[in-house]
């Protein structure tokens, strides 16, 4: 089995899209996985054309034959190389051959790897040492260093390959052991699935499973846990829920998060809370959401709702490249110091890390103004769901609960990874029709975050008055216990079938024979009572002896005396026995 490079890239995302790719499955719509294809064959394309001018055309040279017989090329750059040994597959963006600094040393072969992301990740450092594994092979020698261009800027970075080497070769042999295998790996969604064309398979099939890794934020560690239990679904984990009250230490730390109360939320379609806290909305309500490109750490679009309800004004500032970015963010500062008494309210901590990293770059407002009142006092409302609020969702994110309040967007962009999309088309095309999509998404978000802050503040609300739709609408931790069906009490139980009675005396018996007990007597053991024994203390010393210092060893009239190199006193130690003095002990430490 030829292990190939997408095939190991797959494995360092996910063991289904690897093996899957190894079986040749077709893949289904994915517009992130179809567009990040495409951007990058197109970005690989530029760097070949820039890498090509910076060589003259007689150092060129197309696909040329590589292996350990061809000692000396000629050439000094390489593209669209393929490298292929038994069991090793890769085809090299570019190859670089740098020739020895001294007469008849051998050359030295670097690889490129080309990356339209801005940020170079470790699995994008471990492609790279993959081709140079195979590339090693080829070759018969070792590869020690190699070249990654990313980013619009074509920024090269040169990696040390060496402490990599083995980490591939260790991934190589767990991939031939996983694609020989006849069935798939168990199925584990993860967070690379929004970004694989197999996402609409798998995520159908783990519904069908009702399986663990549908609860986002559960770890492996924890899914290895309940499997040792015997627990494998959603479902089943439902029914694990036990409240529990929180001891005097614990009390001043944060909620733990229940995945089982998740779980139940789910299995009952209800809302489930351990304690509903006031968001503190007072004064004029401004709902945040902003949109940028991660991996440039570049923010171009602020949009902000203010008020509530049908009179409530919305604001967009959008900025065209990474020059507009302080433009935007001082109009965001000019419109909350128009706003009387402003709240700004956002979800998550994206907008909290923006923010921050706003002020540190362009500067925030002057001390005590209403706008730096207002970042000081910035709500985040997935503060008061998460470990407070269980909602019936997969996860906490701001598209699954304002869906589960009755929310909807409507057109495309519907995601954060289709806004990311957008944007790219957009620089590409300046199309005003993706511009409008944009702005009418991140409008529809700060809506979302609305309705979410204002089912929390209801919450609350009726939680104080102690309304009676509240109940009904809500399950309180703390009252799960009386109506869960799961006995709470000491006593016999009482089962359905009457085989399982019998089984449980059966062990019941088998429990007692395992003691033995015998009567020496009319009074048995077993029916004295034990009588309660005083708790014993050391005893309260009665006699002071000092002891004066000694000068000089009693046996050889020695003065050198020493212990662990240093100078000093004899050492003498008191040895007790249970109830009082035992013996005086004195040691010599005497280094000559």
């Amino acid at each position: 089995m030829i292990v190939s490079s997408p095939l190991f890239g797959a494995f360092l995302e996910c063991l289904t899209k690897c093996w899957l790719r190894s079986r040749d499955e077709p893949r289904a719509g994915n517009d992130y996985a179809e567009w990040a294809r495409l951007r990058e064959t197109t970005y690989s394309e530029d760097c070949l054309t820039y890498l090509r001018m910076t060589f003259p055309e007689c150092d060129r040279v197309e696909s040329p034959p590589i292996s350990r017989h061809v000692r000396s090329p000629t050439w000094r750059l390489a593209t669209d190389v393929l490298l292929q040994t038994n069991r090793l597959e890769s085809r090299l963006h570019a190859l670089a051959r740098k020739p020895s600094e001294r007469r008849g040393g051998q050359a030295q072969f670097i690889p490129y790897r080309f990356q339209f992301s801005n940020q170079v990740a470790k699995n994008d450092k471990l492609l790279l040492a993959f081709d140079a594994l195979v590339l090693a092979e080829t070759l018969g020698c070792a590869v020690r260093f190699g070249n990654i261009v990313h980013g619009p800027g074509r920024t090269m970075r040169k990696v040390n390959l060496s402490p990599l080497i083995k980490e591939v070769s260790k991934q190589i042999a767990n991939i031939v052991a996983l694609i020989t295998e006849n069935s798939p790996p168990d199925l584990v969604l993860n967070a690379h699935c929004t970004r694989c064309e197999f996402q609409d398979r798998c995520y159908n099939l783990a519904k069908q499973k009702d399986d663990l890794s549908l609860l986002s934020g559960m770890s492996e560690k924890d899914r290895r846990t309940l499997h040792g239990k015997g627990i494998f679904t959603v479902t089943q984990l439902s029914y694990t829920f036990r409240p529990r009250r929180r001891r005097r230490q614990s009390r001043g730390k944060g909620e733990r998060f229940h995945h089982s109360l998740r779980a139940l939320a789910i299995r009952e379609n209800k809302i489930h809370a351990v304690d509903i806290i006031d968001p503190k909305l007072d004064g004029t309500p401004v709902y945040l959401d902003v949109e940028g490109v991660p991996d440039r750490d570049f923010y171009y679009l602020i949009g902000i709702r203010v008020g509530s309800g049908r009179h409530a004004v919305r604001y967009s500032f959008w900025a065209d490249d990474e020059q507009g970015e302080r433009c935007i963010w001082n109009s965001l500062l000019d419109a909350l110091s128009n706003i009387p008494d402003p709240r700004l309210v956002h979800f998550g901590r994206y907008e909290t890390t923006f923010l921050k990293r706003m002020c540190i770059r362009y500067g925030g407002p002057d001390q005590g103004s209403v706008a730096a009142i207002a970042i000081e006092r910035a709500v985040n409302v997935l503060s008061f769901v998460y470990a407070h609020i269980y909602f019936p969702t997969f996860s906490n994110g701001l598209k699954e609960i304002a869906g589960y309040l009755g929310f909807r967007w409507s057109g495309s962009p519907a995601s954060g990874l289709e806004a990311i999309v957008s944007r790219h088309r957009w620089e590409a095309s300046r199309d005003p029709s993706l511009k409008q999509a944009l702005l009418d998404y991140n409008s529809q978000d700060c809506d979302a975050l609305e309705v979410v802050a204002s089912r929390i503040t209801d919450l609350h609300r009726a939680k104080s008055t102690d309304c009676e739709s509240f109940h009904s609408e809500v399950i309180h931790a703390s009252e799960i216990k009386s109506e869960s069906p799961f006995p709470f009490r000491f006593g016999p139980n009482s089962f359905v079938l009457p085989e399982l009675e019998i089984i449980n005396r059966a062990a019941y018996w088998d429990y007692q024979r395992e003691r033995v007990y015998i009567k020496t007597g009319i009074n048995s053991p077993r029916g004295r009572q034990r009588a309660s024994r005083p708790r014993r203390t050391a005893p309260a010393p009665n006699t002071t002896i000092e002891c004066s210092r000694v000068i000089c060893c009693p046996t050889c009239k020695s003065n050198l005396i020493y212990r662990h190199g240093r100078r000093t006193k004899i050492e003498r130690d008191l040895r007790f026995m249970r109830h009082g003095l035992k013996r005086w002990i004195t040691r010599y430490v005497i280094q000559r």
